[in-house]
């Protein structure tokens, strides 16, 4: 396996062996050359055609273990998973972002209705009573796989749309287009397992990890545009940040 995934290893460079390993596993992973459901040799063999130690291929596997990118399955070994949706915490759409990195998303509208916003709705958007709002539901996938199922509500003196359009684009490009200049976000992220309704959409178990994602955006003007909560796979999905010390 380590031959046929051209695993250089470089004694001389700073970076520790075990993170070479990991970052060559990655690479291949992402590439495709290892698909999921894969398997890996055991770590024995690995270390042996390496050169390695074995605490060292340990700690390199565990890394992948612990990114989401391998699992260890009893009676069977390592196996490749899905590779994850790694997505920056910023204010993009994940439309942009899938398409951004490659991907090709597609998006099932399950439900769309525009009625009266209801009272939390009105107080996360700050509207007034009888305000209406777009409300829908999406489920989307990438590259056929399903990713996330993602409900929203937004205000609806912005821009007309409606479900069809919501299938061939992301919403934020259709806000934009539509004139909204996003400023920025309030975001909460969390965690939750699968119920009985998400479960089949996302295609996992029931009580299956959740990642989930709560957003109000506000555009230039100081408008409260749409609100949205959203969950994903935790096996596909992850947020990344940059954290910096003031």
């Amino acid at each position: 396996m380590a031959n046929s995934l051209n695993l250089n290893i470089d004694r001389s460079s700073p970076v520790p062996l075990y993170h070479q390993v990991v970052q060559g596993i990655e690479a291949a992973i992402r590439s495709g050359n290892l698909e999921p459901g894969s398997k890996l040799e055991n770590e024995i063999d690995l270390a042996a055609a390496l050169n390695l130690s074995r605490p060292t291929m340990r700690k390199a596997m565990d890394e992948l273990v612990r990114a989401g990118l391998l699992v260890r399955k009893r009676g069977v070994g390592t196996q490749v998973v899905s590779s994850q949706v790694r997505r920056p915490l910023e204010l993009s759409s994940l439309y942009d972002d899938l398409v951004a990195r490659g991907g090709k998303p597609t998006t099932d509208v399950l439900t769309f209705s525009h009625v009266d916003a209801d009272a939390a709705t009105r107080e996360k958007l700050a509207l007034h009573p009888g305000a209406k709002v777009y409300h829908f539901t999406r489920l989307r996938k990438v590259d056929g796989k399903p990713l996330a199922l993602m409900e929203n509500w937004v205000r609806d003196d912005i821009v007309e749309f409606d479900g069809a359009a919501l299938a061939t684009a992301g919403l934020y490009g259709i806000l934009r287009n539509g004139g909204v200049n996003f400023r920025l976000a309030t975001q909460r992220v969390g965690a939750m397992i699968a119920n009985d309704y998400q479960a089949p959409l996302l295609d996992t178990t029931p009580g299956a990890a959740l990642v989930t994602m709560e957003r109000t955006a506000v555009d230039d003007t100081g408008r409260l545009v749409e609100t949205g909560h959203h969950v994903y796979r935790a096996d596909n999905y992850s947020f990344e940040m940059t954290l910096v010390q003031r």
